[in-house]
C-alpha cells in the first residue's frame, strides 16, 4: 500500500518524499493502459525505463519526480511523475498524476496518403462498371 494521504474524494497528495508505488499500478492509475495485466506485461518486456534505467519487473518502485519512457502504440511516451495517486479515477484526475514531456504528434491530414477510393457512406460496393471507370481514371486500363 502506498503512503498517500487523501484530503477529499478524488484528490491525492504525496505524504512523504520517499513514498513509492509499483510501476504497473501507477501506469494503470494514470490510465496509460487498460488493465494491470497489460501494464505488467509492458514492464516485464524490458521496453520501459525509469530515469534511463531499463525496467524488467512490474514491481519496480516509482517516485514523484521520476521520468518514465515507454512505447505506447506507434509513439514513445516520455512522462514525468508528478503524483502517485491512490486509485484509478476518471481521466481528468489521472492527468494530474503526470507531466507529458514529449506529447505524441497528431497526424496531419496532408501527411496521410490519400484513400484508395472514397465512397459515400451507405453506397455499398462499386459495380463492375464503376470499378472499370475508376481504373480508367487511374490509368490502369
Amino acid at each position: 500500500m502506498s503512503d498517500v494521504s487523501r484530503t477529499e474524494p478524488g484528490r491525492t497528495e504525496p505524504a512523504t518524499a520517499s513514498a513509492s508505488l509499483r510501476l504497473d499500478k501507477w501506469l494503470w492509475f494514470a490510465r496509460f493502459l487498460k488493465s494491470r495485466t497489460l501494464a505488467s506485461k509492458l514492464c516485464e518486456s524490458g521496453k520501459a525505463r525509469i530515469n534511463k534505467a531499463i525496467v524488467q519487473k512490474a514491481h519496480q518502485a516509482v517516485r514523484v519526480g521520476d521520468v518514465l519512457t515507454f512505447p505506447l502504440g506507434p509513439h514513445v511516451r516520455v512522462i514525468a511523475v508528478r503524483a502517485l495517486g491512490s486509485r484509478r479515477g476518471p481521466a481528468p484526475e489521472a492527468a494530474t498524476l503526470y507531466d507529458d514531456l514529449a506529447p505524441p504528434e497528431r497526424a496531419v491530414a496532408a501527411d496521410r496518403p490519400p484513400a484508395d477510393a472514397e465512397r459515400d457512406d451507405g453506397a455499398g460496393r462499386p459495380t463492375k462498371a464503376e470499378r472499370r471507370a475508376t481504373d480508367r481514371l487511374r490509368g490502369r486500363d
